[in-house]
């Protein structure tokens, strides 16, 4: 375990969990890194990357400079209930008042197209009482008409995040509608264009919008997505993300992974708070290293999955099968900063006991991994009518949440099944599920409980 300070970051440590014994002719390794930031901001959320710039120094203790656009969904079916409407409104201005002083912000209002709400002329305002309650005078104005692309929203936060000389970009997004006005492509393009550009959370209101629209945005600008069932929750919750926001010390932080000659990565992905798959987000950073994004950091502690294969090697050999780094790009071009790294190793052993017990860690988390994947297969099947099909695999996710201690995943899946025994994964589907509990499931299906120490 290695860290590593310097007044403008937060300090970072990696510890490594992993049982490094392999039995003859064994050749898969799996190490579980806990990546931990402390003497950040305040704690940080879900996230995982950000723009292309890294902090220039400050003076320790100084906040980070940001830059925050909130989109907010002005479509017609904003309107239905009108509440629905005044809800938003009123959250995004709960969003104001949590903007530091100094933040750089923007409103944008969307529907088929994307409309500057405040400041506009293409510019960010810098946030102090004045320009926080002009910009709330400023919603009031919001009224819903028109359709969704969301990715027109997406594009202009971009342009208006990208004018920013600032550490740290971050979108938040709210949607209560089907993207039905611009071409799925359009909206894969758009993501593509900004991904590693601004972080981005997205949120679902009401029960009309598509879940895999909403998670595949955050998913792409490694941000939190979640559904807000009843309206009148959305100002606490614009309250809490935008407090993440704030909260966030450094971007673009990436996790390093050098490999020797002979060892193949099978996959790389967050585990912790949330199931994020890494592996094909890889970008190549000199001979057998590559750089996974890991985005905004706070004050935090988040677990990655990383599984290698190693050549054949005899009883009694050992070799170093991966280093772990955090890295931080050098704005100006020149190496960049490690801010802490950790070893995967692999040893042969004829113990049968070493090499054949599983890092607690590790099942943990393959066990977590498979939780998120079951619960998405169960309700697609579900969505399609194969119900034999949604039975087993919402049974296993049932068996796999209460063998972890996962229990908000638990207490979830008893709403679309009825559990006759939880230890087997024993469950009847329910013959009524409302649609806020399937979506709710959906959605929240990627998050983790971290294991037990």
């Amino acid at each position: 375990m290695a860290n590593f300070s310097k007044s403008n970051v937060p300090q970072f440590s990696v510890e490594v969990y992993q049982n490094e014994y392999l039995p003859e002719g064994g050749r898969e390794v799996n190490g579980i890194i806990t990546v931990t930031s402390t003497g950040g901001g305040t704690t940080g959320g879900v996230p995982l990357t950000s723009g292309t710039h890294s902090p220039p120094s400050r003076v320790p203790g100084q906040a980070p400079n940001a830059a925050v656009v909130i989109m907010v969904d002005c479509s017609g079916s904003m309107d239905y209930p009108p509440t629905k409407m005044r809800n938003a409104r009123d959250a995004t201005a709960a969003a104001i008042d949590t903007l530091r002083d100094g933040t750089s912000f923007a409103v944008v209002g969307g529907t088929h197209v994307a409309k500057e709400v405040y400041p506009g002329n293409g510019r960010l305002a810098t946030a102090d009482p004045q320009t926080k309650a002009q910009a709330k005078e400023a919603l009031r104005r919001l009224s819903a008409g028109g359709g969704t692309a969301i990715g027109t929203w997406l594009r202009l936060a971009d342009r208006l995040l990208g004018a920013a000389e600032v550490d740290i970009r971050h979108g938040i997004l709210l949607t209560d509608g089907r993207n039905e006005h611009e071409a799925p492509e359009d909206l894969r393009a758009a993501l593509d264009a900004c991904a590693g550009r601004f972080t981005c959370d997205a949120r679902g209101v009401g029960t009309d919008w598509e879940v895999k629209e909403v998670t595949a945005i955050a998913s792409a600008l490694l941000g939190t997505a979640d559904i807000v069932a009843d309206p009148a929750g959305l100002a606490t919750d614009f309250t809490q993300m935008m407090e993440n926001a704030m909260g966030k010390e450094v971007a673009d932080v990436a996790l390093r992974l050098w490999t020797p000659v002979g060892v193949e990565i099978k996959f790389v992905k967050q585990v912790a708070p949330t199931v994020a798959e890494l592996t094909d987000r890889r970008t190549e950073a000199g001979p057998r290293a590559g750089d996974y994004p890991t985005g905004s950091w706070g004050d935090e502690s988040r677990d990655y999955h990383v599984c290698v294969q190693v050549p054949e090697a005899g009883i009694g050999q050992e070799m170093l099968a991966a280093r772990v780094s955090l890295v931080l790009p050098d704005p100006s071009g020149g190496a960049p900063q490690t801010l802490s790294q950790g070893l995967v190793r692999a040893v042969w052993t004829d113990d049968m006991v070493a090499s054949t017990s599983i890092n607690p860690q590790v099942a943990h988390y393959t066990g977590q991994a498979e939780l998120a994947q079951v619960i998405q297969q169960g309700l697609d099947a579900r969505k399609s009518g194969d119900f034999d099909g949604a039975t087993a695999k919402l049974g296993r996710a049932v068996q796999l949440a209460s063998a972890s201690g996962n229990e908000d995943t638990a207490k979830l899946l008893s709403k679309v099944v009825d559990v006759v025994d939880a230890a087997t994964g024993t469950v009847r589907l329910k013959a009524k599920v409302a649609d806020a509990d399937e979506m709710t499931l959906e959605t929240r299906s990627t998050k983790t409980v971290r294991v037990k120490k």
